[in-house]
């Protein structure tokens, strides 16, 4: 097992947000409004959103962006607010949509702070304009800077529409309590870690059990068949580090009001068809040396692969995929099985994450390693 390393959950503001790219959380904040004096960001949830940022609604820039967005602004008129415009521009207090439009809502932002959050602030003051596209967990969908006032806008609606796609309404069905996370690792670092992982090879994977008081680890073909490969580049253990951190940890910190603070290895797994690779059911946690995992996370690398599902057998035959780059998070204690892959060769991302208690009884317990 390797050293952990820290995982600061991105709910704190902070004054030097780095720009955000899709996958990541929408920064919650509450700022002044045309109806209010404390919007509530997190009141979006639940439907897609169009956040455009400008610096100011009566520059040159400023007016041929939100003259273009209101020309298409009946698509939003379903929703309660569906897409917002925040300014910079404190001559802009007081700008309100339409009486005709419903759906749409001017935020004041004269401090920059949303700017900072969403990293649209500049070195001198300003605000770069920008718009994002938010999806119903709100997290961001899509981003596009402002290249072209004229075109800008058109251009912004054209991706709401793309992802304003909502599933049809069905009935809940028994499932086990996981979390299904798309879009954590892009699809070139996913090719990264596959080509990784072939170069490399990787070596037999066993599993932990108890013998004697100790934590050792087995082999069983019958039991789990794959290959694993440890990160060690830096710049890709990193690139790894900071997707768990920044798309993650705040979707575990939502769901379950738990802080994450720590992950326990970097590695790579491969699952091959020639083999039958397949990990038969199991719980995560179950040994002295594995006490302190809290969540297990797959994250897929690939798709051209068939069987090789993640399935919870305590909660019914449900089998979960997530899509590439996608992943798949749920408690250590839930039990667990990777069914066989049938054909090509099935990579995935598979870190524990925990916190600092749980870090207290690893610490406790590395004497009961063998």
């Amino acid at each position: 097992m390797d050293s952990p390393d820290d995982i600061v959950p991105l709910n704190a503001p902070s004054r030097a947000a780095p720009p955000l790219y899709p996958g990541d959380p929408a920064p919650w904040l509450r700022l002044p409004c045309d109806i209010n004096d404390a919007f509530q960001f997190s009141t979006l949830g639940g439907r897609t959103v169009l956040l455009t940022f400008l610096a100011s609604l009566s520059d040159e820039a400023g007016a041929r962006v939100l003259a273009g967005l209101l020309a298409g602004a009946d698509r939003f008129k379903p929703f309660t607010t569906a897409m917002v415009v925040v300014t910079a521009d404190p001559a802009d207090r007081g700008a309100a949509p339409p009486e005709n439009l419903t759906g749409m809502r001017f935020l004041y932002d004269f401090e920059r702070k949303a700017a900072a959050l969403f990293g649209v602030a500049d070195d001198a003051g300003g605000v770069r304009a920008a718009s994002f596209v938010l999806d119903a967990r709100l997290r961001i969908a899509a981003v596009a800077p402002l290249r072209d006032p004229t075109t800008h806008a058109a251009q912004a609606l054209a991706l709401f529409d793309r992802f304003n796609r909502s599933p049809a309404p069905s009935r809940a069905a028994l499932q086990a309590p996981v979390l299904l996370i798309p879009n954590v690792f892009e699809p070139k670092l996913c090719q990264s870690l596959i080509e990784g992982h072939a170069a490399n090879g990787g070596e037999e994977s066993g599993f932990m059990v108890e013998r004697d008081g100790k934590t050792v680890q087995k082999h069983d073909y019958d039991h789990k068949r794959r290959r694993d490969w440890s990160i060690e580049d830096q710049a890709l253990l990193e690139a790894t580090r900071v997707r768990v951190k920044r798309r993650i940890a705040p979707e575990i910190q939502r769901a379950y009001q738990f802080n994450t603070t720590r992950i326990e290895r970097y590695l790579v797994a491969c699952y091959e068809s020639e083999n039958g690779g397949h990990f038969a059911a199991h719980r995560d946690n179950t040994t002295k040396g594995t006490a302190h995992r809290r969540f297990a996370v797959s994250i897929n690398l690939n798709d051209d692969y068939e069987g090789g599902d993640l399935v919870f057998p305590e909660f019914g035959p449900a089998r979960f995929r997530p899509p590439p780059g996608g992943a798949c998070v749920f408690s250590c204690s839930l039990m667990h099985q990777a069914t066989p892959v049938t054909a090509g060769k099935r990579y995935v991302f598979v870190p524990f994450l925990y916190d600092d208690a749980a870090a207290a009884v690893r610490e406790a317990n590395l004497g009961f390693l063998e």
